[in-house]
């Protein structure tokens, strides 16, 4: 059964600092005290699940039984038509360690040369969970589609931004305002989904 989230401290589990920005702009406005699991020097858990909803579980558990209170946790990535929808789960460590998002995205484009792929659609995918200390969970998962373009452009966002154009637009997901993108992304997607839910 569905429960509601009430204002107040709700952990980021997190130490990405692109997504807690994110996450901040989002829940703030509703009178949640969002702290990020880098702030309070959580360890990060490994994430040893195959899907983006296993690997946000991982991280919003280990956060809630760590502080006793309310967790989120969003884990996200790029899925590429053409590459079968890699790179996915393992976006964020697609180029190895240490984790250099230039690095994935050239990769992934140089993937997509030796294909000679002429269909460059992708789409972000972010799963929202939630998890309570007693531990109760919910899961909301959403997605943003379009393209990928070569060379990176933009100085905002963080990740595969630069090299993502969303649909019906000409801009990167890293030329777009922060209020724009949030309109628009994978990450508000499931936040509304969630919100529509939890508050």
């Amino acid at each position: 059964m569905t429960r509601t989230l009430t204002p107040g401290r709700l952990i980021a589990a997190t130490h990405n600092k692109g997504k807690v920005k994110e996450l901040k702009d989002l829940f703030e406005p509703l009178g949640f005290e969002v702290v990020s699991a880098a702030e309070l020097d959580l360890p990060e858990p490994e994430e040893t699940e195959f899907t983006f909803s296993g690997n946000a579980l991982i991280k919003a558990r280990a956060a809630a039984m760590a502080t006793g209170a309310p967790a989120l946790s969003d884990d996200s990535g790029i899925a590429v038509k053409a590459l079968g929808g890699m790179p996915g789960v393992n976006t964020a460590d697609w180029a190895g360690h240490p984790r250099d998002f230039y690095k994935a995205m050239e990769k992934v484009e140089n993937e997509l040369n030796a294909i000679d792929a002429e269909d460059r659609s992708a789409k972000f995918v972010c799963c929202l969970a939630v998890v309570w200390p007693d531990g109760h969970e919910e899961v909301f998962e959403g997605e943003s589609h379009g393209t990928l373009t070569w060379p990176p452009r933009g100085e905002m966002g963080f990740g595969f931004d630069p090299v993502f154009v969303p649909a019906g637009r000409t801009e990167t997901f890293a030329e777009l305002q922060p209020e724009e993108k949030h309109a628009m992304s994978h990450r508000a997607d499931a936040f509304h989904k969630l919100k529509a839910a939890l508050l």
